[in-house]
């Protein structure tokens, strides 16, 4: 089984058209299970209906308790970010693991460092702005002395080294994941991988868990009287 990527080049670009579908559809997923679950709320909720307002309980819970009063209007990117990677890492799982491309195969959009670099990025930029927009100028430089702006430096390679290891940690298990589940078919097709597979769906749920978590953490120095 190839372990490459489907490149389709445009002029002088390349991109990695297996990550891009299936990125698209794990973004279709999302969209379409928030339609269905809200579509006709009631007082008596139905099993998706529950089951969406239990997941929406959840983070209430956990940005009210890492943020505060003010965190839940922060949920509409946790949410989006949990329910979209976890989809996402799940799409590079059997039973689409089986299905061969003419050049590569199908992958979860997140084994792609394109794909978690650039949600670092968004994350990066969202409690930056909501840094500045509470805090104003102070949020990079607490005060103009020798120490504030040792302090502001520091800061400063942390920010840069934030949405870096946000990447890379997602990217890096998602990938070593699939490059396992791969070998594990070379060897055995039958049995053994179906093991892998499902240490996999609990390593997809733990990085997306992860990723939101640091996500609302961030959001939270950003914002916090401490900062």
């Amino acid at each position: 089984m190839s372990s490459g990527h489907w490149i389709a080049s445009i002029g002088n670009y390349s991109f990695n058209m297996d990550t891009l579908v299936t990125m698209w559809a794990a973004m279709a997923f999302v969209v379409i299970f928030a339609f269905i679950a809200t579509r006709k709320l009631s007082l008596v909720p139905n099993k998706l209906q529950a089951f969406a307002e239990n997941l929406m309980g959840f983070f209430w819970g956990l940005t009210d308790s890492m943020i505060g009063n003010e965190g839940r209007k922060h949920i509409p990117l946790a949410a989006s970010l949990f329910l979209f990677i976890i989809t996402a890492n799940l799409m590079g799982q059997l039973p689409l693991r089986m299905i061969h491309l003419r050049h590569g195969e199908i992958a979860s959009p997140t084994n792609d460092i394109n794909m978690t670099a650039a949600m670092a990025i968004i994350v990066l930029i969202y409690y930056v702005s909501c840094g500045l927009i509470k805090k104003k100028q102070k949020f990079f430089i607490h005060e103009f002395s020798f120490v504030g702006i040792i302090l502001f430096l520091v800061e400063l390679l942390e920010m840069v080294t934030r949405p870096l290891t946000l990447a890379l940690r997602l990217f890096g298990n998602i990938l070593a994941g699939e490059i396992l589940i791969s070998v594990l078919l070379s060897l055995c097709a039958y049995g053994v991988p179906i093991l892998g597979m499902f240490f996999e769906v609990l390593v997809a749920c733990v990085q997306a868990l992860v990723f939101m978590m640091l996500t609302i953490v961030y959001i939270s120095s950003a914002v916090s009287e401490e900062h």
